[in-house]
């Protein structure tokens, strides 16, 4: 035996710890405000910002965010339950693999996300979770007034300018895999319909050069547009920005049509959606869905809470592959394919029969 295999056996096994009693993981589970109003606090006050590659004790920490020690150490105590920062022997504190992903400048940053889904109003309507599930509809109108989206612009911008900022982040980590993913070989134009500020149909741009687009969406969404779409930008002369709403109209003649994160609404919205994105792209059209599924297994945990989130504030729903796989066929479309763009996302691809 060699000396380093003799120091190794020396070493004491890894203590492995046994998953708790059903009684104990059941009074974890009820908890889950606590884990989610943690990571929300830890957020806002940009604790992961501050703590760089250097562990550093929660006295440097709380100079650095501006709080007091000891509640700071009962935060990051609580998060490292998680595996949410993590503290070493010396009571100092470093950074874990999920606790980097806080950061506001982490290439795939989840900071706008975590906020997002910890918004004020979401601890207003789980509550009324049990009320959405009897009658299947959305509670937010109930608690607020008015429609979900009519709320958050009139009566909570703050909230806004956090789902904005949280489907920005989302779509540009997606862009890049929808990009790689799909083969726009001898289409010459792609319209991304919902597409948000436009990073799909930008990044497909640049992988096709010949290629011509447009991004339909809600007018004070294509006025913030990427940079690289909007006059003066890199791919400005290959691009229509259309301010318009889906769900009434879609007057947009392309080869191909990307459908992605959108249809999970009402079935109204959905349904006029799909007509309508058929309806401008005719027989033969080229029309591609992409959706977080709550039967891909990878994702199940927050797939199936988006779900729920979705019935609370628009009455929505996240699909399966046979239920989308049902509304795509419904809508009279032929299913020519269905696979996975990453493990996060599947695409149906589709074309408008003659």
């Amino acid at each position: 035996m060699t000396t380093a295999q003799t120091a190794q056996a020396a070493q004491p096994a890894p203590v492995t710890q046994a998953a708790p009693p059903p009684a104990m993981r059941l009074r974890e589970l009820v908890f889950g405000a606590a884990c989610a109003a943690a990571l929300r606090a830890a957020a806002r006050l940009g604790v992961a910002d501050a703590l760089g590659d250097t562990p550093l004790s929660v006295e440097d920490l709380a100079a650095a965010v501006k709080t007091e020690p000891k509640p700071l150490r009962r935060l990051l105590r609580a998060l490292a339950c998680y595996g949410i920062f993590a503290e070493r022997p010396d009571g100092t504190f470093t950074h874990t693999d999920m606790s980097r992903l806080l950061r506001e400048d982490d290439p795939n940053s989840l900071r706008a996300i975590s906020l997002w889904c910890t918004e004020p109003w979401t601890w207003d309507a789980w509550p009324k979770l049990d009320e959405a599930v009897r009658s299947g509809r959305n509670v937010v109108e109930e608690l607020y007034g008015k429609e979900f989206f009519q709320y958050l612009n009139e009566d909570a911008p703050e909230s806004a300018d956090v789902f904005n900022r949280a489907m920005t982040t989302s779509s540009v980590q997606s862009a890049r895999d929808v990009a790689q993913f799909l083969d726009l070989t001898g289409s010459a134009s792609v319209a991304d319909i919902g597409g948000g500020q436009g990073h799909v149909v930008a990044s497909l741009l640049e992988k096709y050069p010949s290629l011509h687009g447009t991004l339909l969406d809600l007018p004070r969404v294509v006025d913030n547009a990427d940079p690289r779409l909007r006059t003066g930008g890199a791919l400005a002369d290959r691009v229509r920005l259309m301010p318009g709403d889906c769900r009434e109209a879609v007057p947009v003649r392309a080869d191909v049509y990307i459908i992605k994160n959108i249809l999970e609404w009402d079935d109204d919205s959905t349904t006029r959606t799909l007509r309508n994105v058929i309806e401008a792209g005719g027989p033969g059209a080229r029309i591609v869905v992409i959706e977080n599924l709550v039967d891909d297994t990878p994702s199940m945990r927050f797939s199936t809470a988006m779900d729920l989130l979705l019935l609370l504030n628009v009455g929505g729903a996240k699909h399966t592959t046979e239920s989308m796989v049902g509304r795509l066929t419904a809508a009279g479309l032929v299913i020519g394919d269905v696979s996975p763009v990453n493990p996060y996302l599947h695409a149906f691809d589709c074309t408008v029969p003659a």
